[in-house]
């Protein structure tokens, strides 16, 4: 597998930030696509790989796996005749700065911009797209970067105002006549989810949750839980933090509990979709574990199996969720704009591009102004854990 990667790179590298040659005969839709491939780490100044051949630093991995499924879409667009330009940027570049590659895709005549980022590049996209008039769709950042007045920026990974309204929502429709107690640690970004909660219970509605909240120490016991959980009635336990370990430890010691006839579910955040212990560590039997992601995908669709079987066959593994993202994004907005040209912002929340899961782009508008700040996915599914078996519940 490693030597097919580094094939792979090895071409990107020399194809990176080049277009494709031009078409006489059909004009052709041009998409810029900016990603974290780090080249020139992985390669000298005589293009000559810098590690051994079997040898593939991890660092490498995201924004390669985004662009491989970028170009599988590509490859699947080509053989329906879809007319895509592609413009490929390295955010990495030991040469150009992200402000001159800005620059180029600018004077290249790009329409659309799909892009990988970190948070302090999330402002220069934005302000560039709106500069030029160009959509930016931002596939893996939920953050605004302080994006404000800006039609041009869209958010695919829903900001955490938005998972946490989400969750809230979830509670109330599935819960909420049961006791609510959020486990959480202290700290700022546990302050801000509070809040979040507590200002959608403000405004809903419905009637409001009943949430009590339980600041735990760092190594809290069974001891710390038991007084806030019943044998008869269940009770709901929500992870008030963002923090991994201290979800796994809160599930594990709620798991113990269940043991001794404590009756409880565990509602947890986003981050939990990275947590595999949950699938395979017996110390998280016997136990309902549910949260959220915008990202779900049970790859049973025509397209995600004949990925997997790709992958399977050539590269001898399985393809990353990131893989699938860069996929579904080139597939989705490339197909809009070949289809809307100048007019796809004002159609980035039509359904008929979906792939392999249903997005909810909405305008965010600010709650000062009132007036749009930028768009973004409003779509989560909500996922549930049992004795290592996951299954979609919402």
């Amino acid at each position: 597998m490693k030597k097919l990667i580094l094939f792979f790179i090895c071409s990107l590298f020399l194809l990176s930030g080049l277009s494709a040659q031009e078409d006489t005969t059909a004009k052709r839709s041009k998409i810029a696509v900016f990603a974290p491939l780090y080249l020139d780490s992985a390669f000298d100044v005589t293009y000559e790989y810098r590690y051994a051949k079997t040898e593939f630093p991890k660092f490498i991995n995201p924004g390669l796996e985004f662009y491989e499924g970028v170009q599988l879409a590509l490859d699947s667009m080509e053989r329906i005749g879809v007319p895509i330009e592609v413009f490929v940027y390295d955010t990495r570049s030991a040469t150009q700065t992200l402000a001159e590659q800005l620059e180029r895709c600018n004077k290249d005549s790009v329409e659309l911009i799909l892009t990988y980022s970190t948070i302090t590049e999330v402002k220069a996209f934005a302000d560039s797209g709106l500069k030029n008039n160009i959509p930016v769709i931002n596939i893996n950042m939920p953050n605004d970067g302080g994006v404000s007045s800006n039609p041009f920026y869209v958010i695919l990974n829903p900001t955490l105002r938005t998972q946490i309204e989400g969750i809230y929502r979830h509670i109330q429709k599935y819960y909420s006549t049961e006791p609510l107690v959020i486990f959480r640690k202290k700290g700022p970004l546990e302050d801000r989810i509070r809040y979040f909660l507590d200002e959608f219970g403000k405004q809903t509605l419905s009637t409001p949750l009943k949430l009590k909240y339980v600041d735990l120490p760092d190594s809290f016991t069974v001891n710390h839980l038991k007084k806030y959980l019943d044998t008869i009635q269940q009770t709901v336990c929500i992870a008030g933090t963002m923090d991994e370990n201290f979800g796994k430890r809160l599930v594990a010691k709620l798991a113990a509990l269940k043991k001794e006839s404590y009756k409880a579910l565990v509602v947890g955040m986003p981050t939990w979709d990275v947590v595999r212990e949950f699938r395979r560590a017996p110390e998280y039997k016997g136990i309902e574990i549910v949260y959220s992601t915008p990202f779900y995908n049970p790859r049973t669709d025509s397209v995600s199996v004949r990925i997997t079987e790709y992958f399977d066959e050539i590269m001898y593994s399985r393809p990353s969720d990131m893989v699938m993202r860069g996929y579904e994004a080139m597939w989705r907005f490339g197909n809009l704009l070949t289809k809307y040209k100048g007019e796809i912002t004002s159609n980035l929340s039509r359904k008929e591009f979906n792939l392999f899961r249903e997005f909810d782009i909405q305008p965010v508008i600010n709650r000062e102004t009132m007036m749009l700040d930028y768009f973004e996915n409003k779509k989560l599914f909500f996922l549930k854990w049992q004795d290592g078996i996951l299954k979609a519940v919402y």
